[in-house]
């Protein structure tokens, strides 16, 4: 079992940047290739990024890819999303997941993930 927590969101101005946090507890974190998600108001769950266990391996959707960055660091079970020139668009909950392998070769897809956390709110206005 693995638990996650994010935390970083908020509400920020159009060009802000903000940086989102996920703890993990539980498993080996490093066992584990992470992920964040989005899901605004009346939308899916839209995938944003992507690592494989090391962070070497990073994966982007094209609408954040150039903005965002995903990194961890294993020695503090934490996974990041730096977000940087915030859109309108990138108004939403966002969540970070775990997979059960060290390379996840579902990493676009939530149904590739085993364990969530709860969300934090990220609101960019214009």
């Amino acid at each position: 079992q693995v638990h996650l927590v994010e935390s970083g969101g908020g509400l920020v101005q159009t060009g802000d940047s903000l940086r989102l946090s996920c703890a993990a507890s539980g498993r080996t974190f490093s066992s584990h290739a992470m992920g964040w998600f989005r899901q605004a108001p009346g939308k899916e769950r839209q995938f944003v990024a992507a690592d494989s266990w090391s962070g070497t391996s990073t994966y982007y959707a094209d609408s954040v890819k150039g903005r965002f960055t995903i990194s961890r660091d294993n020695a503090k079970s934490t996974v990041y999303l730096q977000m940087n020139s915030l859109k309108p668009e990138d108004t939403a909950v966002y969540y970070c997941a775990a997979s059960t392998s060290r390379y996840n070769t579902r990493y676009q897809y939530a149904a590739g993930y085993a364990y969530w956390g709860q969300g934090t709110q990220v609101t960019v206005s214009s």
